[in-house]
């Protein structure tokens, strides 16, 4: 641990037993890492969003949002206004996640699209940047940004997991969103990722777990949570010439402008 107070966690899921997640949270202070948005995606997981931010309403910032898995289940307009009826009665840092994912479900494209859209139009409406999450569906999702009427202030949210190329991720800087790096840049074959991760500018740089998902080098093959981070800012000091000390500074300051 570097110290106290120092690194923030950008995307975490919390869908287990209030014990359980006490726990994960506990340890997460343990290591430094002492503050966390919980993230929802659909309703299982925006519940567990809320819980761990009611448990810990000074660290832990608030997302809810529906993601691509649910788009077929259900219209744009009903999680939508699922969305205002949660928010009601919570605080919210951030829409999301949404996005689109092509790997596993390409023939839900169309409704993935819309419940996107929709959710970039209620993100504008609040005034809160957007978690999004973009796998194989490179040029769908910035037809999307491009096409929504989603103007956001400052920057308008961030691409989490990231996993693309350089390419890709210039084209997200020039959308004014952020670009967050998870446990994948510490793969053995994530050396194109690697490459994305030196060119990012230091003031659209977050970082994150994806807890319970893809625990980093040397955690592999544990069910991961927020005390890893560590390991991904270790990563990224070394991919971009630094000290864990900075990345772990320029990716707090980055996440307290974008979600308080």
């Amino acid at each position: 641990m570097i110290g106290c107070e120092i690194y923030f966690d950008t995307h975490a899921h919390f869908e287990d037993s209030p014990a359980e997640t006490v726990a994960v949270i506990e340890r997460a202070f343990a290591s430094g890492v002492t503050r966390i948005v919980a993230v929802g995606g659909s309703a299982g997981l925006n519940a567990g969003a809320l819980a761990a931010a009611r448990a810990y309403p000074e660290n832990v910032r608030l997302a809810l949002g529906f993601d691509r898995d649910q788009a077929a289940s259900a219209t744009p307009e009903v999680f939508v206004e699922t969305l205002r009826q949660l928010a009601e009665h919570a605080s919210l840092a951030a829409v999301g996640e949404t996005g689109m994912d092509f790997h596993y479900h390409p023939e839900t494209g169309d409704a993935q699209r819309a419940l996107f859209a929709a959710q970039l139009r209620l993100a504008d409406e609040w005034r809160l940047p957007v978690i999004i999450h973009t796998r194989e569906a490179d040029e769908a999702t910035l037809r999307v940004l491009d096409e929504t009427p989603w103007r956001g202030v400052g920057l308008r949210g961030v691409v989490h997991c990231f996993t693309g190329d350089k390419a890709f991720a210039a084209h997200l800087l020039d959308r004014q969103l952020a670009i967050s790096f998870s446990g994948i840049v510490t793969f053995r074959n994530a050396d194109m990722l690697r490459e994305s991760a030196a060119l990012v500018p230091d003031g659209r740089l977050l970082i994150e777990t994806d807890t319970p998902f893809l625990a980093p080098v040397p955690m592999r093959g544990q069910r991961n949570e927020p005390a890893f981070v560590t390991h991904v800012a270790e990563c990224l000091a070394t991919v971009r010439g630094t000290t864990a000390e900075r990345i772990a500074e320029i990716t707090r300051q980055n996440a307290r402008q974008m979600f308080g």
